[in-house]
């Protein structure tokens, strides 16, 4: 049945409606759904007016949350949204997910599901002065072959909260979830509905098109003024207080209670749309308007820039004027405007390569240094660390600030007993930014680098063209607990239950003393630790034992190579397929490969050179830790010639980049959605709703064990 307003109403259905109101021309459509006769309606007119009672709201919530404008008092507001519900009390099969009156739901049970993103979530190059903004916008000319004022940018502040993707079907809230690792988020609709300012339904203004799908990202905060109250609270409770409104915002998406989280009172801007290729959008500041009009919030200070000085003046402009903003914000997002710059510009594994965010300076205090101490990492540089009285800086608490190394402690001059100025380098990492000369009273106390390390008393060095000290022992207890703790980790060898506080009562124990010893543990000596029993026993064996499997670029990537992260492991793996063949490499061999410079490649055969390693290595071979790349077990090169596959789910033995490269070898190609031009979906666990894609277009499913048997010889 066609759905009319209440303008057009049936005589039937207008006989639910107060008398006076049938006279349209003296009652506004405000004052129809106010005075509808509950009581007497049935349920096919009911049907009717809950819909367009509900488009009401939204367009009230689009005047309240969006303009700032709102047009109707919230008593009438207050009052559309009862008489909403008391229809929906009366005839509760009419109850839809989007109604408003939906916003707080039963608490979680199982905690929070995993939900994959349309298209990675990326993260931002950050930039903390005008020489890398500038070097920013250098590159952008180059790669267009534009000059500058031929390119234009958007800049938008910067909101401290914490990112979120929503997705909309058919207008309607579908879906929301953290941003997770970037692939995979947690499923926190519940909670995400509880935030006002995410309409439930997509206001459908006249003649705007509303795609079947649409995904938006967004970031979620908390007012200064609430995270105040809040704390407060928490305070007078006896509660542990928040240390800043962005890690109050993120915890509260992260409640079972989706209750919890209303109380919270959060609010949220949009910044961006994955494009759903249903939308003639091409560009970033046209598809803001379109959100906007759609009846999403976006933050309202945007100004377009098409020079790094008109940049410079947005930026000098919004330096001390956000002081006064209601919430926090810690720098402003630069981005090239036109899509089909974007698209030529690309992104690297972690960064799209069209946009940047400059880093405001901080805020800065003045504090005591009471004491120097020295930190051994797991690469066994000795770093200076200036232990401070506790002072708060950009929200946090900061008792220690890093000193680097000793040419910086002589550059600036720093005693112990001196009252400096700190601040937290991109609002992150606590910085001393200089000693107060003036106020030195002649107790301050000169401060040495050790000449042993303070860990295992072994003798130190400084390599030839290095700032830092490092520990030559590769015994070391502090590289080692660390070293452990890395090749353990979920982005290394992912071994489930293997957290820091185990591997040091395995080391307090004499139980290993390298990464390498994992692999020869034995069910008592695990059983041997506090609070473990015969499951967790098993279960921490098993996870090591299947830990044998991962792929090579997880294990070069756990060893701990100096400048070797988990993407330059992926790279090395494409060329080198076996770690015998790495390890035999010469130096010109591995620098000439694209992403790795020279530092990197002396770094690798410098590691492969030290006997204690080579040690580590052959214990790793003998306990059957897989040292080959799955890029080496193909069929052919046409294997998956023409074939388009889309990824889901988390797979065990493969990183998504590794399965992605096998498809592209072998003549295949990876989107990142499902259409009815995709041959095979590869699944991993905990699929997201790119499987109820796939079912509905009847696209070949394929498991992680069918991809493997299809590469294998």
């Amino acid at each position: 049945m066609k759905k009319n307003n209440l303008y057009n109403l049936s005589g039937e259905i207008k006989n639910c409606l107060p008398e006076k109101m049938k006279e349209k021309s003296k009652r506004s459509k405000l004052e129809e759904f106010l005075n509808i006769d509950i009581k007497n309606i049935i349920k096919d007119d009911a049907r009717l007016i809950v819909e367009d009672l509900r488009d009401e709201l939204a367009k009230h919530n689009y005047y309240y949350y969006i303009k700032d404008n709102p047009i109707i008092s919230d008593h009438q507001y207050d009052m559309l949204l009862r008489n909403l519900s008391m229809i929906e009390k009366k005839y509760p099969e009419l109850i839809t997910e989007d109604s408003p009156t939906q916003r707080i739901g039963a608490p979680l049970e199982g905690g929070f599901s995993t939900v994959e993103h349309g298209e990675r979530m990326l993260s931002l190059q950050d930039a903390f002065d005008y020489q890398e903004l500038n070097d920013f916008l250098t590159r952008i000319y180059k790669d267009l072959e534009r000059g500058e004022n031929e390119v234009e940018f958007i800049c938008e502040l910067k909101i401290d909260g914490s990112a979120v993707a929503l997705v909309y079907e058919d207008g309607k809230f579908a879906r929301g979830a953290t941003r997770g690792d970037g692939v995979l988020g947690e499923d926190i609709t519940a909670n995400l509905k509880t935030i006002r300012a995410i309409p439930l339904r997509l206001f459908r203004k006249t003649g705007l098109k509303i795609p079947s799908r649409l995904e938006v990202r967004g970031e979620v905060y908390l007012a200064k003024d609430e995270f105040k109250r809040i704390n407060a609270e928490r305070e007078e409770e006896g509660i542990a207080t928040f240390a800043n409104p962005r890690n109050a915002a993120a915890g509260s998406l992260r409640q079972i209670d989706p209750k919890n989280t209303a109380s919270r009172r959060l609010n949220i801007f949009i910044y961006s749309a994955v494009d759903s290729g249903e939308l003639d959008i091409s560009s970033h500041y046209e598809m803001l308007n379109y959100l906007v009009d759609a009846g999403l919030k976006i933050n309202p200070n945007i100004r377009k820039a098409a020079s790094f000085e008109e940049i410079k003046r947005y930026l000098e402009s919004w330096e001390e004027k956000r002081k006064d903003l209601p919430y926090e914000t810690d720098g402003v997002v630069i981005k090239v405007n036109d899509f089909g710059y974007q698209r030529k510009l690309g992104q690297t594994s972690r960064n799209p390569r069209w946009a940047i965010a400059y880093k405001f300076p901080p805020e800065e205090e003045v504090t005591r240094i009471l004491d120097i101490k020295v930190s051994v990492g797991r690469t066994g540089a000795l770093t200076p660390v200036a232990v401070l009285r506790p002072v708060t800086v950009a929200g946090s608490t900061i008792s220690n600030a890093t000193l680097h190394n000793e040419d910086e402690i002589r550059r600036k001059d720093v005693k112990v007993g001196d009252w400096v100025v700190v601040h937290k380098a991109g609002d992150v990492i606590p910085e001393i930014v200089k000693v107060i000369k003036e106020r030195r009273d002649g107790s301050q106390q000169e401060f040495r680098m050790p000449g042993k390390c303070p860990v295992c008393r072994s003798d130190v060095i400084k390599p030839e063209g290095e700032v830092a000290l490092r520990c030559t022992s590769m015994a070391c207890p502090a590289q080692q607990y660390e070293r452990i703790v890395h090749f353990a980790s979920k982005g290394a060898m992912d071994i489930e239950g293997l957290g820091p506080a185990i591997v040091e009562k395995f080391l307090d124990k004499k139980l290993i003393k390298d990464s390498a010893d994992i692999y020869y543990l034995k069910y008592d000596d695990v059983f041997s630790l506090e609070n473990f029993k015969e499951k967790s026993t098993k279960n921490l064996l098993g996870a090591i034992e299947e830990s044998k499997k991962k792929p090579l670029s997880r294990l070069l990537f756990a060893m701990g190579i100096r400048y070797v992260g988990s993407h330059t492991a992926v790279v090395l793996t494409r060329v080198f397929t076996d770690l015998d063949s790495l390890m035999h490499a010469r130096y010109e061999e591995i620098e000439e490969i694209k992403e790795i410079g020279p530092k990197i490649a002396e770094s690798i055969i410098s590691f492969f050179k030290q006997e204690q390693n080579l040690k580590v290595i052959e214990k790793l071979r003998k306990a059957g830790v897989n040292f080959s790349s799955e890029l080496k077990k193909v069929l052919k090169k046409e294997a998956f010639a023409g074939k388009t596959f889309v990824l889901t789910g988390k797979l065990n033995d493969f990183s998504r980049d590794e399965a992605k490269e096998i498809i592209e070898n072998f003549g295949g190609r990876v989107t990142s959605n499902v259409s009815r031009g995709t041959d095979a979906v590869l699944l991993g666990e905990s699929p997201g709703s790119k499987l109820d894609d796939a079912r509905r277009y009847n696209i070949r499913l394929i498991s992680e064990e069918e991809f493997k048997k299809m590469i294998k010889e």
